[in-house]
């Protein structure tokens, strides 16, 4: 007779709390040129992971979406996740750039994050119009409310942020008018 093997629950990973804050190298070699300070460097690592996590997300809406529409949402979600991936990288290339760490590791991400937790299982199209959009917004908040200061003191990073700004109001808006009803004629 066979005997029944219990199920563990696999343990938790006992990784070390996250740093709060990015951090600064120093110059070396040829090295030189404009260095961030500590606070453009926490503003630019604020929306690093916000983008790392809306890509992240936004697999898990493409994985996990059904219903009517899905070819076009899962299609529609592989745009937002390569454009968060792509916006991701010329971030933390910035960052190292002006010689600030960028962390993007999974701890960190999840940690700091502005976007709340995307829902477990199959989820239908229309609410994933809704959740996709709210992410989105997530991170178009986290790009303005740092835009300023980052302005102040890094003209060219804050340029970046435009380009992210542009692309990602956009997105918010295309995914959005999916649930939308025309407005009330007058």
């Amino acid at each position: 007779m066979a005997t029944a093997t219990k199920t563990q629950t696999p343990a938790r990973n006992k990784r070390r709390p996250a740093r709060s804050g990015a951090e600064l190298t120093k110059e070396q070699n040829s090295e030189s040129g404009f260095t961030a300070s500590q606070q453009l460097s926490e503003k630019l690592q604020n929306v690093l992971v916000d983008l790392i996590e809306l890509g992240s997300q936004g697999k898990q809406a493409h994985w996990n979406v059904v219903g009517k529409n899905f070819r076009d949402t899962h299609r529609q979600l592989d745009e937002i996740i390569d454009a968060a991936r792509e916006f991701s990288d010329t971030i933390a290339e910035r960052m190292r750039a002006l010689h600030a760490l960028p962390d993007g590791r999974s701890d960190t991400v999840a940690e700091t994050t502005t976007l709340p937790e995307f829902p477990q299982g199959e989820i239908d199209t229309a609410e994933v119009i809704d959740l996709t959009t709210e992410r989105l917004e997530a991170v178009i908040g986290t790009c303005r409310d740092v835009h300023d200061e980052v302005d102040d003191e890094d003209p060219t990073s804050a340029d970046i942020l435009h380009a992210i700004l542009e692309r990602l109001e956009q997105f918010a808006w295309m995914v959005s008018a999916e649930n939308r009803k025309p407005a009330a004629k007058r």
